[in-house]
C-alpha cells in the first residue's frame, strides 16, 4: 500500500509538476485581482479533476474499444514518462506537462483561462491523463490499490490548487534555481520508475 502510494504520488507529481504549473499561472493571472486569481485557480482544478478521475476510472474501457493491451500501455506510459523524466533533469519545457509557445499566445488574448490553458494542458496534461490509466492498470482488481491510486491523484490535485493560490509567494520564495532543482530530483526518480514500466510491459507481452 505504501509503495504504491509513492510511486502514484511521484508520478502525478512529475506529471502534473504543480510548481511549474504555480510559475506559468502567475505569469499568465498578472493582470488579475486575488479574487480572480483565486476564482481561475479553484475552477481550473475542479475541471481537470474531473477530466482526469473520467481518464482513471474508464481510461481501460477506452482501451479495451481500441483493443490496446495492458502491455502495450505500460511499455508506451512508460516510454512517455521517460522523455518527461529527461527534460525535467535537463530543464527542459516538455510538450506533455506543458504549454506550447501557440498556446501560450492564444492563452494571452482569453478572458478566461481557466479551462484552457490551466484545466488542460497545463494540469490534464497528455503525462498526466496516461499515467492515471496506467497506475490504474497496474492494480487493476485491487480495489484498495485504485482507491489509493485515486486518493494520490486526489492529494496531488490539492496540492496543486495550494500552489496556484500561492504562485505568486512560491516564485519569489524559490525562484528559477529551486524549481530547477526540485524538478531535477523528481525527474531523476521518475527516470527510474519509468524504465520499471517499460520492463514490465516487455515481460508481460510475453515477447521476452
Amino acid at each position: 500500500m505504501l509503495e504504491t502510494a509513492s510511486i502514484a504520488l511521484a508520478t502525478f507529481f512529475a506529471t502534473i509538476g504543480p510548481l511549474d504549473v504555480a510559475a506559468v499561472f502567475a505569469a499568465l493571472t498578472a493582470n488579475y485581482d486575488p479574487a480572480q486569481r483565486r476564482s481561475c485557480a479553484v475552477r481550473g482544478v475542479l475541471i481537470a479533476t474531473v477530466v482526469l478521475i473520467l481518464f482513471a476510472l474508464a481510461g481501460e474501457l477506452l482501451l479495451k474499444g481500441f483493443g490496446i493491451s495492458l502491455a502495450a500501455l505500460r511499455t508506451a506510459g512508460g516510454v512517455l514518462l521517460l522523455l518527461i523524466a529527461i527534460e525535467m533533469v535537463f530543464a527542459r519545457s516538455s510538450g506533455a506537462t506543458s504549454t506550447t509557445d501557440e498556446e501560450e499566445q492564444e492563452a494571452a488574448t482569453r478572458e478566461d483561462i481557466a479551462v484552457f490553458p490551466v484545466a488542460t494542458p497545463l494540469i490534464a496534461g497528455p503525462g498526466a491523463m496516461g499515467a492515471a490509466i496506467l497506475l490504474m492498470a497496474d492494480v487493476e482488481g485491487d480495489v484498495v490499490g485504485q482507491a489509493i491510486v485515486v486518493a494520490s491523484l486526489l492529494a496531488m490535485l490539492l496540492v496543486t490548487l495550494v500552489c496556484l493560490l500561492l504562485a505568486n509567494q512560491l516564485s519569489k520564495l524559490l525562484g528559477v534555481t529551486g524549481l530547477q532543482v526540485i524538478t531535477r530530483v523528481i525527474g531523476v526518480l521518475l527516470a527510474a520508475l519509468a524504465v520499471q514500466f517499460v520492463f514490465d510491459g516487455i515481460a508481460e507481452s510475453g515477447l521476452v
